[in-house]
């Protein structure tokens, strides 16, 4: 009898039936709670798991639940009253969510791959790396609630494979305040030889690219007005055409005595900003040539775009969450989320790679809406063993 309900979902709501499957397989119960006592600091567990609050977190993000207190008030088996809920989720630790982000990446990278995906620069891992502050909101921190600046609750860098469509890493900041130059060193030092980090202006300090040398990878970095002082400039080659303009490079070493090439890319015509040329920093070997870096970099864009998808699509800011941890497990939760749907849309682009054109791609947006008009229904009409 269930069979039957569940192939009846599987023909009307297959993205809710693929949602479900990918979901256990990314965030399964068993193994968020083994992550939270690996990696717990000063929480523990009693009556409440934290499997229990990723699920309705991921229920929220995926917009199934309009609110926390909504999710939390159908669930029938919460153990502990709203009031502990709010508190438990208040003193997430950011080590928590780092430990969630990067091993649902590592539980859904074999079904990417079994997928097949394209690579951006063949025998290269990329990693783009960028930061992502959640909006200030005046329903967080009463003390601030009448100045200008509101209350920022705090912010996230995060590392994202554009090849695979996921996000690989996270590093989670309460001080809204604090350096992304100085919370990127902890994904730096995760960081291994084979891959380039992609990074945009404001990462081109010299502890930097100091830590892509300790950790044996390569990078590719926007140079800055302000950046690490140069002791010496060896000359420019002859500029090369590209799509977008012309291409250089030269050999430049700062302090240290630390060398890397120095790419500039000039356009023909000034971006947004009225900026006419680029230079970009790399310690890329050779066999990468000047145009490739310039190529490499342009692509650094579509982390802009996965950032837009989490906010657009996902809730990936809840505004009635009070404090930094509790927003930022909101944000964490809403990233496993996209990295699910991720895996939803390339397998319905590999489904449908014979009847669509080339280069076609399947809706996340559409994903969701059809994950969110069947999912609540399927949960009903299924008991839990399904």
């Amino acid at each position: 009898m269930w069979a039957d309900v569940l192939a009846r979902f599987e023909k009307k709501a297959p993205a809710s039936v693929m949602a479900k499957l990918a979901l256990e397989q990314a965030i399964a119960p068993e193994w968020v709670d083994q992550v939270f006592e690996e990696h717990r600091q000063r929480q523990y567990s009693r009556e409440l798991l934290f499997s229990t609050i990723v699920k309705l977190m991921s229920l929220v993000s995926l917009g199934l639940k309009p609110s926390l207190h909504a999710a939390a008030r159908q669930l029938e088996d919460l153990p502990v009253s709203l009031a502990a809920l709010y508190d438990k989720i208040s003193r997430t630790e950011p080590a928590l969510l780092r430990a969630l982000v990067t091993g649902c990446a590592q539980r859904l990278a074999p079904t990417i791959k079994q997928l097949g995906c394209t690579t951006m620069l063949p025998g290269w891992q990329i990693r783009i790396v960028d930061g992502n502050h959640l909006a200030s909101t005046e329903k967080r921190l009463g003390a601030l609630r009448h100045e200008r600046g509101a209350a920022r609750p705090g912010f996230s860098v995060v590392a994202y494979d554009p090849d695979l469509d996921q996000v690989i890493d996270l590093q989670a900041c309460e001080d809204a305040y604090a350096s992304e130059r100085v919370c990127v060193l902890p994904l730096l030092a995760s960081a291994e030889p084979g891959q380039v980090w992609l990074a945009d202006r404001l990462y081109c300090t010299l502890p930097v690219m100091e830590a892509c040398e300790q950790a044996q990878t390569s990078f590719v970095i926007r140079q800055q007005a302000k950046h690490p002082r140069l002791i010496q400039e060896g000359e420019w080659q002859e500029p090369v055409p590209v799509e977008t303009g012309t291409v250089r490079e030269q050999i430049i070493q700062v302090r240290g005595g630390y060398q890397c090439r120095r790419v500039e890319l000039t356009l023909h015509s000034p971006t947004d900003s009225g900026d006419s040329s680029l230079m970009f920093w790399s310690n890329l070997p050779q066999s990468v040539s000047a145009q490739q870096i310039a190529e490499l970099y342009r692509r650094r864009w579509s982390i802009e775009g996965m950032f837009q998808r989490l906010e657009a699509i996902l809730e990936s800011e809840i505004e009635t969450l009070g404090s930094p941890k509790a927003a930022l497990l909101g944000f964490a939760t809403a990233v496993l989320a996209y990295n699910v749907l991720a895996v939803l849309k390339r397998s319905v682009e590999q489904a449908h790679r014979e009847t669509q054109p080339e280069g076609w791609e399947a809706s996340i947006y559409h994903l969701a809406v059809q994950v969110r008009s069947g999912y609540e229904g399927m949960q009903i009409a299924l008991p839990s063993e399904y």
